[in-house]
């Protein structure tokens, strides 16, 4: 974001494994680098989080409440998309533990609705 990379390629989609990494637990670095380096004065906090949510993200080894707590005090359902590291990780445990997160309505959108914002064609499949 911070070279430009996202501003000057908007047709890219862009998902992050496993609930985005550190960034939830950096964004307060993201939105104050611009108090310490001139060159990013563009991105206030606004802009910042505007970017991030435009970005997807899966659940890879994230479907602990840890986890999903600090992803989504940052970026809103409908940018979680369901993924796992399987083989590390059996898929009924990966599931009971986002639906111990996750009502149903935001399950069925990251199971499945959400994917199909970014693959509309599969919506027939």
């Amino acid at each position: 974001m911070f070279s430009g990379t996202t501003q000057r390629y908007r047709d890219i989609t862009f998902i992050f494994s496993h609930a985005g990494g550190t960034m939830p637990f950096l964004i307060e670095r993201f939105t104050r680098l611009r108090l310490s380096d001139r060159r990013h004065a563009a991105y206030t906090p606004e802009v910042v989080f505007a970017e991030f949510h435009r970005f997807y993200y899966d659940t890879a080894q994230a479907a602990h409440r840890a986890a999903l707590s600090a992803l989504t005090a940052v970026i809103p359902v409908s940018q979680i998309v369901y993924g796992t590291d399987f083989p590390f990780r059996t898929n009924a445990d990966h599931v009971r533990g986002l639906s111990e997160f996750f009502n149903l309505t935001d399950m069925k959108a990251i199971d499945r609705d959400n994917a199909l914002k970014l693959l509309p064609r599969l919506r027939a499949a």
